[in-house]
C-alpha cells in the first residue's frame, strides 16, 4: 500500500482564515494545534500564476503560490510537504516559511542522508511549526499525519 501527500500545513487558525481566500480549499484538522490543507486540482489551479517551471524542486507546488505561502507566514510559519511512498521506497520534501521569508529548506530526503528518520523532511518542517514528538514517534506521526493515507482520505474529514 502507497503514501502519498502533498499539503499545506500551519497552525489551525491561521491556515483557516488564510485558506479562506482560495477557492475549492478544504482544511483538515492535525493534533498539537496544527492543520492541513490538501493540495487538490482545484486549490492548485485558484493558486497558480500560471508557470510550468518545478518551484523549489516540488512536483505539486504551483507557479506563485510559494509568495502566497510566504505571505501568510507573517502570522505564523507555514510548511509546504510532499511524501510519496509505495512498498518502503519513496521520498519526501519539505519547506517552511515564516515572517514571510524562507526559514527551512527545501529539504529532502537526500538532504537528510544520514539522520534518523526522527528528522525525516516533514518531521523537520513539524518542529519549525511548533510540533513535538511522543516517546517512541516522530512528529509525522505524533499530530496524526499517518491517518489517512493520500489527499482523499484528508478530503474526507476535512471541512471546507
Amino acid at each position: 500500500m502507497g503514501y502519498q501527500l502533498e499539503a499545506v500545513i500551519a497552525g489551525d487558525e491561521l491556515l483557516r482564515t488564510a485558506s479562506r481566500e482560495v477557492p475549492g480549499a478544504r482544511v483538515a484538522r492535525l493534533h498539537q494545534g496544527l492543520s492541513l490543507m490538501p493540495m487538490t486540482d482545484e486549490v492548485f489551479d485558484a493558486v497558480t500564476d500560471g508557470s510550468t517551471e518545478q518551484i523549489l524542486g516540488f512536483w505539486r507546488l504551483p507557479g506563485g503560490f510559494d509568495g502566497l505561502l510566504a505571505q501568510w507566514s507573517t502570522a505564523g510559519p507555514v510548511a509546504y510537504v510532499e511524501a510519496e511512498y509505495f512498498g518502503g521506497a519513496g521520498e519526501q520534501r519539505a519547506v517552511v516559511w515564516a515572517k514571510g521569508v524562507l526559514t527551512l529548506g527545501p529539504v529532502d530526503d537526500a538532504t537528510s542522508e544520514g539522520l534518523s528518520s526522527a528528522v525525516s523532511p516533514i518531521s523537520q518542517a513539524l518542529r519549525r511549526l511548533g510540533a513535538g514528538r511522543a516517546p517512541g514517534t516522530d512528529e509525522f506521526e505524533t499530530v496524526g499525519l499517518n491517518r489517512h493515507r493520500d489527499n482523499e482520505g484528508w478530503l474526507s474529514s476535512s471541512t471546507g
